[in-house]
């Protein structure tokens, strides 16, 4: 996995001043070192700059980018940031086509198969990916994100000039681009967040490619298309050849989603999820007498503090232990005091550019820097729940009749602790509202489709659009910002594809959550694990935790220069720190409550102090 950045101008030659140009991609490069630590370089010519870091998991020797190859047509250069999963079948397919490879990377794939079939190419390739490809004799440009959008391309355009990088710090090197936020990009903040709309960088200007997007720059000016969406079709397999059908794609992209030149290992929690994954990888390990590594993660002391409630009904450490005995993992439990998960919401949004899910993602950080540790590559168990309908909004009568998003349809914990001069001026609601009908507007239907289906296939895109994207870009920034690999299997297109057409008889057979999904692990999991109810991702229940935030927001409210006071009511966040919390009415999500409200606030004022934000 790496890091991308670069510029593309038609009409500009770079090489005039190739000095500034080339230290501005060095600056890209190091700007975005986290995400590739073991190589990185440059690529300048007179109307485009490429640069690249580099984290090494296949083709270790001679997988360098950027990448330069030449052929009839003339001169092609990629930077590429993720993996491509078949790139064996295709790289077999491009050498009976005469191609001659020079190395085993799958970047020469891409390349190879792009100077071949062009755009084409792209719709063969299954991975995770953000593509930029230039030719220099068309003077022109490519752009490529991944069919379900695992892997992060932003964008902007500033005098002519196309500029992009895989993570929104990236952009703010080249000259002329600066953190300016306007009342759009706080609406993302305070009524979406920490969710964001699809394609919007929630600063001004900056977009991001969308799941299943290129774009093409050149002396034509820029144009988007898509490569893929996903389509509404009549599913007409049997349930019997449904569980089949999804056991057999599960397995296949789980295997294939272990290409690696280096040992992997997998996040295990417990739960169906994660523990089915692990148990397709164990399995296959076995066959090679390798013995696959496992992590959990838990807060220290939190068997002490735990709450159980409807959301969080057990713990995951027990089960974790007993998943990774019954499949003989070599099992790891890290654990995260309140002093780390606290540093690490700051770190976060370094890593994000953005406020985030709170001690949700401080978390997640905290243990992917620890399992760098032990491995550099890791398969996770993450989408489940938005493809096979695992969250409680997918089952609630209230999410039927509700227009709005069912994980954040209450707006008076958002509104809360604004000022009056904040709501006066953010549409909050109505943005909200807006985000939601447009999504709602473009989701793929079937005329067949029943009003009570029709509504089942919203609330599934919904969350394939939104809850989805924003977990997904919550596990690439974390794991990235320490030299991770994370993959997702369970995302992989092709059961995006099938299991969104299932019909909810299926997918939920006799009311089983998940149940499609139990039926097709059966053959891994023994039955108190693949029957296991749904435990969500950890978080901590210590009440010194919550009393470290609180300190800390007095100590930011209490400071003239703090950002966030402009924004806020002071005298009503006093009082909300007076209030005893509420685990059991989350504002986002299932685990973001109060404790979070007070983490989201601290990252929001990180943000705009951190990033020198311009409100305008």
């Amino acid at each position: 996995m790496c890091g991308i950045a670069g510029f593309c101008n038609p009409r500009n030659d770079f090489m005039q001043s190739q000095n500034k140009w080339i230290s501005i991609l060095e600056a890209m490069n190091h700007t975005l070192k986290r995400r590739g630590p073991d190589d990185e370089g440059t690529y300048l010519s007179s109307h485009c700059g490429l640069s690249h870091v580099r984290l090494e998991i296949i083709d270790l020797l001679t997988g360098h980018q950027p990448m330069i190859k030449q052929c009839a047509s003339g001169n092609y250069s990629i930077v590429f940031n993720g993996e491509i999963y078949n790139m064996k079948p295709l790289r077999e397919e491009l050498k009976k086509a005469g191609t001659v490879f020079i190395t085993n990377s799958d970047t020469e794939v891409i390349l190879n198969g792009f100077m071949l079939y062009r755009e084409d190419f792209i719709k063969k390739l299954n991975g995770i990916f953000a593509i930029a490809i230039y030719h220099a004799e068309e003077k022109r440009l490519w752009l490529f994100r991944d069919r379900i959008g695992i892997k992060p391309l932003f964008f902007t355009i500033t005098d002519n000039t196309l500029v992009f990088a895989s993570e929104i710090k990236g952009l703010f090197i080249y000259p002329g681009i600066n953190p300016v936020v306007d009342k759009n990009g706080l609406c993302e903040i305070f009524a979406l967040g920490p969710a964001r709309t699809c394609g919007n960088g929630v600063f001004q200007n900056i977009f991001e490619l969308l799941p299943g997007e290129f774009l093409t720059f050149s002396i034509d000016g820029l144009n988007r298309q898509f490569y893929w969406k996903l389509e509404s079709r009549l599913h007409e397999d049997s349930f019997l050849e449904t569980i089949e059908k999804t056991a057999w794609l599960i397995e296949d992209s789980v295997k294939m989603q272990m290409l690696s030149d280096i040992p992997i290992c997998t996040f295990l929690s417990g739960g169906l999820d994660s523990s089915l994954v692990t148990a397709i990888c164990a399995k296959e390990l076995q066959k090679q007498n390798r013995r696959l590594n496992t992590f959990s993660f838990d807060f220290k002391d939190n068997a002490k503090y735990f709450q159980s409630n409807s959301f969080q009904p057990s713990q995951d450490t027990p089960w974790a232990k007993k998943t990774s005995q019954y499949l003989n993992t070599a099992h790891h439990l890290l654990e995260c005091d309140n002093t780390a998960q606290f540093e690490c919401l700051f770190r976060a949004v370094d890593a994000a550019d953005l406020p985030c899910m709170a001690d949700v993602e401080s978390s997640l950080l905290y243990f992917c820097s620890k399992v760098t540790a032990y491995n550099k590559v890791t398969l996770t168990g993450e989408c489940a729940d938005e493809i096979f309908g695992g969250y409680p909004w997918f089952h609630q009568e209230k999410a039927f009749r509700t227009p709005a998003f069912p994980w954040s349809s209450d707006f008076a914990p958002r509104k809360l602790l604004l000022s009056a001069d904040v709501l006066a001026t953010l549409p909050i609601e109505e943005y909200s509202a807006s985000a939601y009908e447009a999504t709602i507007a473009e989701t793929p239907r079937l005329l067949s489709d029943s009003p009570t289906e029709k509504r089942r296939r919203e609330i599934s895109y919904l969350n394939l659009r939104w809850f989805m994207m924003t977990l997904l870009n919550r596990m690439d920034r974390t794991s990235m910002y320490s030299g991770l690999e994370a993959r997702v299997p369970l995302a992989d297109y092709r059961i995006v594809e099938y299991v969104f057409n299932v019909p909810w008889s299926m997918k939920c057979p006799n009311g089983i959550v998940k149940g499609l999904l139990r039926y097709a692990g059966s053959e891994f999991l023994p039955e108190e694990i693949l029957w296991r109810k749904k435990s969500p991702y950890p978080k901590t229940y210590d009440p010194a935790y919550e009393t470290l935030l609180a300190d800390r927001l007095k100590e930011v409210l209490a400071s003239p220069n703090a950002p966030i006071r402009t924004l806020l009511d002071t005298k009503k966040v006093h009082q909300f720190l007076e209030t005893p919390s509420d685990y059991t009415r989350p504002w986002y999500g299932q685990l973001m409550a109060g404790p979070q409200m007070l983490a989201y606030l601290l990252q929001v004022n990180y943000w705009l102090e951190h990033y020198k934000i311009k409100l305008v």
